[in-house]
């Protein structure tokens, strides 16, 4: 299950390094379309929706390799287990918050797709194909928590420690 899991976590940021490939060639598109005068209708939309869906895939991966911004101030203040205590419950609170965000952007995705919304852009795209970018990030953040919260409560969870320096910029 932790292979597939992982393999999970994996393939959703190798999909948002996709996506920001394609951010890439929509803006040297842009671009080079304003210096050699020509126009390719949508370009800033879909630049927008790539950036969107590769922004909510990476959120998996980067949560379990311990990227993601914490609040530590209380954490460093506590030991033992009150330490492990208010870990679970930061983590339950955020599974359940994840999983209301990953069927809330479901369902909207599917409202989409059912009342056929489209873009009110030059593109005039189906607004249900970029949500489904944000639905399946969504939905592999909250099962990415409530593996941690798994790990959490077995006593398995590594603690993820940064190397780099505390600072303030």
């Amino acid at each position: 299950m932790r292979k597939a899991l992982n393999a999970l976590y994996d393939g959703a940021a190798a999909l948002a390094a996709l996506f920001l490939l394609g951010l890439l060639v929509m803006v040297l598109l842009s671009v080079g379309g304003r210096q050699l005068n020509f126009y390719v209708p949508g370009t800033d939309a879909y630049a927008g929706y790539l950036m969107a869906a590769s922004g909510f895939l990476a959120l998996a991966h980067t949560l379990k390799r311990g990227e993601h911004i914490r609040v530590t101030l209380i954490l460093a203040a506590l030991s033992g287990r009150w330490k492990k205590a208010m870990e679970v419950w930061a983590l339950a609170f955020a599974s359940v918050l994840t999983t209301m965000f990953a069927f809330y952007s479901c369902r909207l995705s599917w409202q989409s797709h059912v009342f056929n919304d489209i873009s009110t852009g030059s593109d005039a795209s189906p607004l249900w194909i970029p949500q489904i970018g944000m639905a399946v990030g969504t939905v592999i953040l909250a099962i990415a928590f409530v593996d941690e919260l798994v790990l959490e409560l077995l006593g398995k969870r590594a603690a993820h420690q940064s190397d780099e320096p505390l600072r303030n910029e």
